[in-house]
């Protein structure tokens, strides 16, 4: 009988393609093992992450779905991912307290999914990543042992094997490594029968609630109708009136931004634009308005002044990611307010690559240094504020002491971004900062000009509510109120002018003049 070990006592190939062989060889053995293994890790792995306000765990999925798990009360929904690789996403605790407010507000996040689905994508690749490296260490093991035998136990190895045991013996990692991936034994006696019935029980939503009018884009939306009763199918008619109500307006307003580029003031050669927004509280709808107008009048720098939420809760990741997911390729600054309380805000707006500015001063792009710092105060969904680590007037100083020592070492702060106005008075009247930019009064205040007391000029300048926002909360599918962003240009770093954008409720633009600061010297 021939033997595998005859293979190597036969004329020797020429030591390229001895080489190349060997090569594929050691590949094929870690392929074998690498894929399978790496496979297996991914589609099993798991996340918990914030999703849409809620706690939840996401994990990947083989087939070609996002589908989210609502819970024991309300349909499971599912939408087409468009590639073969899906997600299961559980969604867990939250904190609303009937289904009416909860299903009001996945319409709104749904009407600005962005920020989600950027989140849920990096998830999965980093799963995809993480089981991809765990499969190339394992599949490494086999050729690793096999060069470390040495030549001569190979060959001693190799000369007692047929090609009939070597055949069985490669069938067999082959077996196993399949079985590791499909897992066989997880099956049902009768799969065939039982993912029809759970096939079955999927429908789209057009043909669930015929009477309602589902956008374009929400067409592909499928429910599992195990759990649906006639009230599920009147809140997931109101989900959509809602829906289409928050598209309808903020898409519009969008689109509409572009037209005011004769009204607004475009960018010299030597000039930067940020676009400054404050007390956002959670509505993710002015985001998309709010990148438009920035676009049109060519802002590169986002500049936030806090209160992107109601408590400064995990429930309100959402809100943040749709910031950053709106800003994801300009250089994002930010401080918080007194509603982002706790570390919460800070900590995510950090890790979604905002620079959180916390009392030092930082050199920005294109020149621009800006120092800042979070509000002392905390806030609930009310409107008092209860101190919690220092007074605003002790922030205040150590802001302007922090502002003066850099102006005395001949770097001169250019903004001093804050929640508060209040936090930058003493800076201003000491003379060390050109311009203190803030938000907190739902209401637009300034420019003002503001001599120090070294006789160097400044000024200060209050946006208003970015969000549109009535007291702590803005989540909905119109404007509460007119929403302001204040576009706030620089020239070699130094701030030399304002324009304040207002969308009112009504959808109407109010483009201000231009107005130039103080401290440009032209």
């Amino acid at each position: 009988m021939f033997k595998a070990g005859d293979f190597l006592r036969a004329p020797r190939p020429p030591s390229w393609a001895r080489t190349t062989l060997t090569t594929l060889a050691y590949v094929a053995g870690w392929a074998v093992v690498a894929v399978p293994v790496g496979a297996h890790a991914f589609l099993t792995d798991t996340r918990d992450t914030v999703i849409a306000s809620h706690d939840a765990t996401i994990s990947p999925a083989a087939d070609g779905y996002a589908t989210l798990d609502l819970g024991a009360f309300l349909p499971n929904l599912r939408y087409p991912a468009g590639v073969r690789i899906g997600v299961s996403i559980d969604l867990g605790k939250t904190n609303v307290a009937n289904y009416d407010a909860l299903v009001h507000r996945y319409a709104v996040i749904a009407s600005r999914p962005e920020g989600e689905i950027r989140k849920v994508r990096g998830l999965l690749t980093d799963m995809a990543i993480e089981g991809a490296l765990e499969g190339a260490a394992v599949g490494l093991l086999g050729p690793v042992v096999w060069l470390l035998m040495g030549r001569q136990r190979r060959r001693q190895l190799v000369s007692r094997l047929s090609w009939r045991t070597t055949a069985i013996g490669v069938a067999l990692v082959v077996v196993v490594a399949s079985a590791i991936v499909f897992e066989p034994w997880n099956n049902p006696a009768e799969p065939s029968a039982v993912d029809a019935d759970v096939e079955a029980s999927w429908q789209p939503i057009a043909a669930l609630v015929p009477e309602t009018d589902i956008p374009a884009e929400a067409q592909p939306l499928q429910v599992q109708t195990g759990l649906v009763t006639s009230s599920t199918k009147s809140l997931i008619q109101s989900a959509f009136d809602t829906y289409r109500t928050s598209i309808e307006f903020y898409r519009t307003a969008a689109d509409n931004a572009p037209d005011l580029s004769g009204d607004l003031r475009q960018p010299g050669a030597d000039e930067t634009v940020a676009i400054l927004v404050s007390d956002r509280h959670d509505n993710v709808g002015m985001d998309l308005v709010v990148r438009s107008i920035a676009d049109t009048a060519g802002a590169t720098v986002l500049l936030d002044a806090g209160d992107d939420t109601s408590t400064g809760g995990p429930w309100e990741a959402f809100s943040l990611d749709s910031l950053a997911e709106a800003f994801q390729d300009d250089e994002k600054y930010a401080v918080t307010g007194n509603h982002d309380e706790g570390p919460f805000v800070s900590e995510y707006l950090d890790n979604l690559g905002f620079t959180v500015l916390t009392g030092t001063s930082v050199d920005g792009v294109d020149g621009i240094r800006l120092l800042g710092d979070a509000d002392p105060r905390s806030s609930g969904l009310g409107s008092w504020r209860t101190a919690v680590v220092t007074t605003l007037s002790e922030r205040g100083t150590e802001l302007a002491d922090a502002a003066c020592a850099s102006n005395d070492a001949g770097e001169r702060i250019s903004t001093l971004l804050v929640h508060d106005a209040a936090l930058g008075r003493e800076s201003l009247h000491r003379g060390c900062v050109d311009l203190v930019l803030a938000g907190h009064l739902h209401v637009q205040v300034g420019p003002k000009q503001v001599t120090g007391a070294n006789g160097l000029v400044g000024a200060t300048y209050t946006n208003g509510t970015t969000g549109g926002a009535a007291y702590a909360f803005a989540l909905g599918s119109k404007l509460r109120r007119d929403a302001t962003a204040t576009l706030v240009t620089y020239r070699n770093g130094t701030p030399v002018g304002l324009q304040a954008v207002t969308i009112q409720t009504t959808g109407n633009f109010v483009v201000e003049a231009y107005t130039p600061l103080p401290t440009d010297t032209n």
